[in-house]
């Protein structure tokens, strides 16, 4: 995800680490050549902050994929926990930015990735980081990998309500992957049936919404039937309420990666027509936005500022 701090200009500007600045001068590093800030950051928080710690596993894998650095690591250290976790989602990442560049990977290139992970699994075992991974790389093979359940179990073994594995496994499930509108629909709902109050995953029906949106435009465009109320239905309404009172009404924690997920959450009220509650996302959120899923229906800085403000001015 990306978000937009604003400029005096009055337009957002990027930052992807969502405020975390340890975080932005680790990717830094890594981009220069340097693994050990990488290492420092990895060592420095609670080891079951798992939110936070895939949150920077993630970027600073997509910072190291296009470098050698994290290998340079991986071989200076090769019994290192975190040198192999973050190595195994570093291959992840080169392997979906093949399959982005049009040269989707081979079988056994992802079998190769795949033992990475369970190597560095079993060198973390108690971090479930590696097998989110591993669900991450299963979208890549044809069909999904015939290890998903085992690996998603595994997964949440270890944190039976991590924020970036529910994604990732709800991405596996969309009729863009593996699965279906109604299959990524019923997953989600069933995710927050059994989430604790103030769980940020309870936003994940409108992920399901979101991506059945973008990926209805993207096959039958912006006239498909049904699109019109795919935001302002009583069903969608229904998901509103349900994140403002198990998210939002219960919310006592911040997360690595709230700015995305309240970007969601504002995104679907607006759409819905619900500018008052919309208002307090925003306020919560300042000036932080993400592309997604603004850019879904047009241009995401533009749609951020203009909903943003007309929220607010609903409000006053």
């Amino acid at each position: 995800m990306s978000a937009w701090l604003r400029r005096s200009s009055g337009r957002p500007s990027y930052d992807r680490t969502f405020g975390d600045r340890a975080l932005a001068e680790g990717c830094e590093d890594m981009l220069m050549g340097r693994w050990e800030g990488a290492r420092d950051l990895l060592a420095e928080h609670p080891r079951d902050d798992w939110d936070r710690r895939s949150h920077r596993v993630r970027l600073l894998a997509d910072s190291a994929a296009g470098r050698r650095t994290v290998d340079v690591w991986h071989a200076s250290e090769p019994g290192h926990p975190d040198a192999a976790v973050l190595r195994a989602e570093t291959e992840v990442m080169r392997m979906f930015g093949a399959a982005r560049a049009g040269a989707p990977p081979s079988a056994d290139s992802l079998d190769r990735v795949a033992r990475l992970c369970l190597q560095a699994s079993e060198l973390a075992p108690v971090d479930p980081q590696p097998w989110v991974s591993l669900v991450s790389l299963g979208r890549l093979y044809e069909g999904g990998h015939p290890d998903m359940g085992y690996w998603w179990k595994e997964l949440l073994a270890r944190d039976p309500y991590h924020r970036e594995g529910h994604h990732q496994a709800l991405r596996h499930l969309s009729a863009r992957w593996h699965g279906s509108h109604g299959q990524a629909a019923n997953f989600a709902w069933d995710v927050v049936a059994y989430v604790p109050a103030g769980s940020p995953l309870a936003v994940l029906p409108l992920v399901a919404r979101s991506e059945e949106y973008r990926y209805r435009v993207e096959v039958e465009g912006r006239t498909a039937v049904g699109l019109t109320y795919h935001w302002n239905s009583e069903a969608a309404k229904r998901d509103l309420r349900v994140v403002l009172e198990k998210w939002i009404g219960a919310r006592t924690a911040e997360y690595a990666q709230d700015v995305a997920d309240l970007n969601q959450l504002a995104h679907g009220l607006v759409r819905a027509g619900m500018k008052r509650e919309a208002a307090d996302v925003f306020r919560t959120l300042g000036n932080r936005a993400t592309r997604v899923p603004w850019s879904y229906a047009g241009d995401p800085e533009q749609l951020f500022v203009f909903w943003r403000d007309e929220a607010l001015a609903a409000s006053s």
